[in-house]
Order: C-alpha cells, then sequence, then structure tokens
C-alpha cells in the first residue's frame, strides 16, 4: 500500500520524466546509497570484500559498459575480456611510470586509453554488423591478449610476463597492495561504480542513447531520420570501452594485485559479462547490477549449500553451477529477453496496482 504515485504531483517537464518519479523509488535509492557507503565498510571483512562485493562491482562496470553496446546500440561484442586487458595494462604502465599520480587519475586514464582502442576495433562496425561484428570483436579479444603476451614492453619486460600493481594510496590510505584495507578498496570501487550508473543512466535518456537505441531498433530508418551512423556507433564504442576499460584497471590493481593476462582475461571473462548483461536485462542499468550480483552470488551459495551442506564434490558443484546459468540464458532469450530488471518492472507494477487485479 505504500507504493503508490498517490500524492506525487509533477508541475515541470523535469519533474514529470526524472529516473524516479515515485518518491518511495528515490527515498529507497538515497536509503540504498546511505547503506552503501556509511554501513557496509564498518562491517565488511576480508572476505565479503574479496568474495563478494569487490568483484560485485567491478562487474557491474563492466556490464554497464557491454550493455551500453549490446543492449542499447545493438552491436554485438565478445572481446569484452580483450579491453578489460587494455585498461588492466594502460593502468600498469601509468602507475609505474608516475608514481605521484592518484590513482584516480590513473584509472581514468586507463579508461581513456581504452576508449581509443575500442574506437579503433570499432570502426568495423561501419560496414559488418551481427555475426560478422562479433567475428571481428572476437578477433580483437585474441589479438589484445596475444599482443600483451608477446611485446614485453607492456609488463616492463617482467622474467614471468606477470604485472604486480604497486602500492598506492588515496588521501594517505592504502588501495593497492596486500596491506589496503577491505573496506579502502570497497569505497574506491564503490565510487567508481556509482559513478559509472550515474553517467550511464543520463547518457542513455539523453540524445546520446536515443541515436544508439534509433541504430540498435533499426539503422536505415536512424541515418534517413538524421542519426549519423558513424558518430553513434563509434560513441557507443568509446563509452562501452572506457567503462570496461575502467573495470579492468580497478580488476588488476585493486581486487587482484597481479594477473597473467592469459588466465585473468581470457574469452572466459568476455561470455561472462556477456552472461551478466543477458541475465539481468539488455538496455537496462538496472539489469548491469542484477546480472552481475547473481552470477557474482551463485557460485557462492552453490559452494555454501552444496559443498558445505550437502558434501557435494567441488566438481559436481562446478558443473551445476554450468547447468544452471546455461538453462537460465536460455530461458530469458526465449521467454523474457529484458531480463531480470523486466520481471522488477513488472513486480513494481504489480505492487502499484495491488490489490486490484488492473
Amino acid at each position: 500500500m505504500f507504493y503508490r504515485e498517490a500524492g506525487d504531483f509533477h508541475t515541470t517537464y523535469t519533474s514529470d520524466s526524472q529516473t524516479f518519479p515515485i518518491k518511495f523509488d528515490r527515498y529507497r535509492y538515497y536509503v540504498v546509497l546511505a547503506f552503501a557507503f556509511l554501513v557496509v565498510p564498518f562491517v565488511i571483512n576480508d572476505y565479503w570484500a574479496n568474495a563478494i562485493m569487490l568483484p560485485f562491482l567491478i562487474y557491474a562496470i563492466a556490464a554497464i559498459g557491454l550493455n551500453i553496446l549490446t543492449g542499447y546500440c545493438g552491436q554485438v561484442s565478445l572481446g569484452t575480456g580483450g579491453f578489460m586487458a587494455v585498461g588492466a595494462y594502460a593502468c600498469y604502465k601509468l602507475m609505474t611510470a608516475f608514481p605521484e599520480v592518484s590513482m584516480f587519475i590513473h584509472i581514468i586514464l586507463a579508461g581513456g586509453v581504452t576508449a581509443l582502442v575500442g574506437v579503433l576495433f570499432g570502426l568495423p562496425s561501419l560496414r559488418i554488423k551481427g555475426f560478422y561484428l562479433a567475428v571481428a570483436t572476437l578477433a580483437a579479444q585474441f589479438f589484445l591478449l596475444w599482443l600483451f603476451n608477446k611485446v614485453p614492453w607492456f609488463y616492463n619486460y617482467s622474467a614471468s610476463g606477470q604485472i604486480n600493481a604497486p602500492e598506492r594510496t588515496v588521501f594517505g590510505l592504502e588501495v593497492t597492495g596486500p596491506n589496503a584495507a577491505a573496506s579502502t578498496t570497497y569505497l574506491f570501487c564503490l565510487v567508481f561504480c556509482v559513478l559509472s550508473a550515474m553517467i550511464a543512466r543520463n547518457l542513455t535518456r539523453g540524445t546520446v542513447g536515443r541515436s544508439w537505441m534509433a541504430i540498435r531498433d533499426m539503422d536505415i530508418a536512424a541515418e534517413i531520420i538524421g542519426v549519423n551512423p558513424l558518430r553513434a556507433k563509434l560513441s557507443a564504442f568509446a563509452v562501452s570501452s572506457f567503462f570496461v576499460g575502467v573495470a579492468g584497471a580497478l580488476f588488476f590493481s585493486v581486487y587482484l594485485g597481479a594477473v597473467e593476462v592469459g588466465e585473468a582475461f581470457s574469452i572466459q571473462k568476455s561470455f561472462l559479462v556477456l552472461f551478466m548483461i543477458i541475465i539481468g536485462g539488455l538496455g537496462s542499468i538496472f539489469g548491469c547490477f542484477a546480472g552481475a550480483a547473481f552470477l557474482v552470488l551463485l557460485p557462492v551459495a552453490l559452494k555454501v549449500l552444496g559443498v558445505d551442506m550437502m558434501g557435494w564434490p567441488t566438481d559436481i558443484v562446478a558443473h551445476f553451477q554450468l547447468v544452471i546459468v546455461g538453462g537460465l540464458i536460455i530461458f530469458f532469450l526465449i521467454v523474457e529477453p529484458h531480463g531480470l530488471a523486466q520481471l522488477w518492472r513488472l513486480a513494481k507494477e504489480k505492487l502499484r496496482l495491488w490489490p486490484f487485479p488492473h
């Protein structure tokens, strides 16, 4: 009975078209943000940070980037892992070359470098689409991994070929390295996640987002009504790669601390982020968070239920996880293409009308 529009009166177009037109939604959003910033840092420990919170925040940023490209602009990409690797290696080179610069600047610049690389590999989208574009981005995935493996300059001529994040501080608190506190790394990633979601939400609701969706729905008709396909597609690749590069930089520097490109950013990483937006919902910012939360929590929940409580072998639980993810992908593609985000919207519509049937 509390979820109603009753009492919400809008006198301007701005207030009527805001992201949360219902007061209850706005208050819930503020409560969630306050809880995330003011409560979680004081109760989080290393296990919760490394097993759940950091992967969730970083994968949510990567899913936002891929959803902009695939969900909003309709350009299929299978090179997310490679673009995350670009962000990671760009961040590593910046951290080692400019140790006095803030980590915030390093992460943002790493995203900018990835955006430039994304635009370069997005040029084929001007001539090809669909399956052929997916193959082109898949080629980018393998080419980037090969490049980072074969050129020693990227990993500073290390004998192992591995890159390690140096210790860096923000406002006197360590955010990288083995001595970084769980609350500090969590807040560092949370700031980037919230800013990414706000920027993506505003972009998709504006002129740029409408041009992306016009290209997605019918590119020929979009060009007829004045949408520039060159600008729309390349801007989608640039913005998407920026967010993916930020996620890759955080994944390397804050979460893992040391990576080997063939293991940390393999093709499985690209498919994992793709599965997140399929399950969460294409063309939805909330769907990015829902899909990331689901695929991060699923292995933890299966381990607790299957291994710890029921005593199943770990390999059986791992295969069971693949079966669940595959089944859900088939279900959502056939039954509900807009994923968990659409189920959430339907649930809210039911609450707005309850207890009335229509």
